[in-house]
This record gives structure tokens, sequence and C-alpha cells, in this order.
């Protein structure tokens, strides 16, 4: 079985439409039924995280959730990052409702610019988080990497502009959990890059089975699906996972 890293996961409970939750616990063992090595994890809460990585440091990969509206984002990352080894950064604009371009995002990119650290995004929902918005971001910090999560997610029109953007910065990388066509994995890996597509599952909002079959229907070799469920997120996150 090919080992993965999973590029996109959460612990917490999410209440509202969703109803959904997960350990960490739970976590734990659906890695290891379906031979997840290491997951590159964030919460709403940054303290449940760094809890994970303490318990599990060579499984949890910790991100910083910001929030732009929040005082002292810059400092709390740079707090995270060099006491903690957190390793990247979350944004999600639809949750706090800003557009992902807006200039209030700018002291979070510094941060990313300073530290070296990948910028994961939530993509594929209007207004504030759609492809053309985070690629005017990516336009504006070309040395950040930055993962559009979900890649467009359900909405083919968004998918498709997911993939034209990534196409258009190089610094764009792709995140597939919740995109529901295994098609638009194989366009991603030959026409964006074979280095810039990742597996997610997006845990707890889907489930692992389901997005490992995605990759393995998606017509990629098996040395091409390696990439994708391993190989790339280790390239991205090796700098600050050491």
């Amino acid at each position: 079985m090919i080992k993965k890293i999973d590029a996109h996961a959460h612990i917490g409970s999410f209440d509202g439409w969703a109803k959904v939750s997960n350990t960490l616990d739970s976590l734990i063992n659906d890695m290891d039924i379906y031979d997840i090595e290491k997951v590159i994890l964030c919460a709403g809460d940054n303290e449940s995280v760094k809890q994970a990585k303490n318990r599990y440091p060579e499984r949890i990969i910790p991100l910083y959730y910001a929030n732009p509206f929040l005082a002292d984002q810059a400092k709390a990352i740079a707090h995270y990052v060099q006491n903690y080894q957190f390793c990247g950064i979350k944004l999600n604009p639809l949750r706090h409702a800003f557009v992902a371009d807006d200039e209030i995002v700018d002291p979070i990119m510094q941060c990313a610019v300073e530290f070296h650290l990948p910028v994961f995004i939530h993509c594929g929902h209007p207004p504030y988080s759609l492809p053309w918005s985070i690629a005017l971001l990516a336009e504006r910090f070309p040395s950040v990497p930055v993962v559009m999560l979900h890649m467009g997610h359900g909405h083919g029109v968004y998918i498709d502009a997911s993939l034209k953007m990534a196409r258009r910065y190089d610094n764009l990388y792709l995140e597939m959990s919740g995109m529901p066509m295994p098609s638009k994995i194989k366009e991603a890996y030959d026409t964006v890059g074979s280095e810039r597509v990742l597996f997610g599952t997006d845990a707890p909002f889907h489930h692992p089975s389901v997005e490992i079959q995605k990759v393995l229907t998606s017509g990629l070799s098996e040395s091409e699906q390696e990439n994708v469920f391993y190989s790339n997120a280790m390239r991205l996150m090796q700098q600050k996972n050491n």
C-alpha cells in the first residue's frame, strides 16, 4: 500500500450545517487504518493542534489557523512557529468573511515570507474564497507557496478556474479533498505540475476511503500516485518539518 500524507485535516466539533466532529484519537485511528503516515493538521483552537503535535510529534504537521480580524496575528504566528514548530498557516476566507486577496491578509502573508511558510486557503465558495482571488494573493506574494484547498470544491467552473490559475502562477498548489472529479486530479498533475497536486481528506468532513479512491481511479500511474499521496506534501513541508 502506498504511504500517504494527508494535506488537510481538522480536529474539533463543527456544528451548524455540518454536524461533524473529530477527536485526535479518531483521527490517528483512521490514519492507521488507511496507511496515512502524517497529517497536516489545523483547528479553530491552535492550542489543541499544539497538544496534538506534542502527543504525536512524528505524525502531526501543525498549521496555525489565522483570523486576519484578530489583533496580533503576526506575533501569534511567530510564537507558534518559533516555540512549537508550526509549519504553515491556514486561512478560511469563507468562515471569517474576507476576500482572499484583501490587504487585511498582508501581515499574515508577510509572516509566511519571513518564516518560509506555506499558506493553505479554503477554495471554492463565493464570494470570499474563489480561485481568482486566491490567485491575486499568490501573485502579490510570489515567494509564498499557496495551497488552494479543495481546488474549487464541488463547482465545475471553480475547479476549472483553480487549474487555470495554478497554471498561471507557479507558487499555487492544488489539494483535492471534496473535489468530486478524479479526472481533474490527473489533469492537474499533467498540466499544472507533477509536484503541485496534494492528497487530502478534509477530515472529518470527508472520509479517507472516498478521498483515496479518487486518486486511485484518476488514471495516474503508481509512481504518479506516490507523488500525490506522499512525496509532494513531504517536499512542500520539509523545510519546516525537520
